[in-house]
């Protein structure tokens, strides 16, 4: 099986003036289908650098990094913008919904962008807001619904296009304990039965808890990897 995330020698330094930031130096991380893998470390241990050269909202400083079988290390902005519309999905802690639409627009908007007309994106993407309990919020904005419906928004939002990976940075931060449950639940749910591919990064000891895989990093480094499969 070909892995989802195939990562080598990946590094990224930012300067800042004269300062080199290393903030990743040469991580080697393999990631197949069908995994729900949490990535944990403290602040600047290079979470948020990781999922952000994966999800192609950054460029390696070296190594080499394919997502779904492509090198996208070489990608111009275009089609790095491209490949995210078409394979990927991503989960913010910010929610990033647009305040201008409804809860059911937001949902359906990267369908939107790939050019689906308004039957085919109903078809998908009703059964999904059904299926995390907001069927009777379609209508509602953003500000008219709470933290962990706009979180529930975007989760489905992620997932209409069905992508081959879904990216989350801290997606529990601004949730209550029972939200943040109810949200895990549906996460491990969509892994379990759908086969949903998920790469997580969260400081919260819940979202390790249920992940069957837990990769740890500290100073740009992989210091730890753990499996859970069954």
């Amino acid at each position: 099986m070909n892995p989802v995330i195939q990562a080598q020698g990946l590094t990224r330094i930012y300067t800042q003036g004269e300062i080199e930031v290393h903030a990743l130096r040469g991580v080697d991380l393999r990631v197949h289908s069908g995994e729900l893998t949490a990535l944990v470390g403290p602040s600047g241990s290079g979470k948020s650098t990781l999922l952000n050269l994966i999800g192609c909202l950054d460029r390696p400083t070296a190594g080499t990094l394919e997502v779904d079988g492509q090198d996208i290390s070489p990608f111009s902005r275009t089609a790095a913008a491209q490949f995210r519309l078409e394979r990927l999905g991503f989960v913010f802690q910010a929610y990033n919904l647009l305040p201008v639409l409804t809860a059911y627009e937001n949902a359906e908007y990267t369908l939107l962008l790939r050019g689906l007309n308004p039957r085919e994106r109903r078809e998908i993407v009703e059964p999904l807001m059904e299926r995390v309990g907001l069927a009777d919020m379609m209508n509602r904005r953003p500000h008219e619904l709470s933290g962990g419906q706009q979180q529930r928004v975007a989760v489905v939002r992620a997932l209409a296009a069905k992508p081959c990976l879904i990216l989350a940075d801290e997606p529990t931060a601004n949730l209550d304990t029972a939200t943040t449950g109810g949200m895990l639940d549906l996460l491990v749910e969509l892994n379990e039965n759908d086969g949903m591919t998920f790469l997580l990064a969260s400081h919260d000891k819940r979202v390790v808890e249920r992940a069957r895989r837990v990769v740890h990093l500290e100073d740009g480094l992989i210091c730890a990897d753990e499996r859970r499969d069954s």
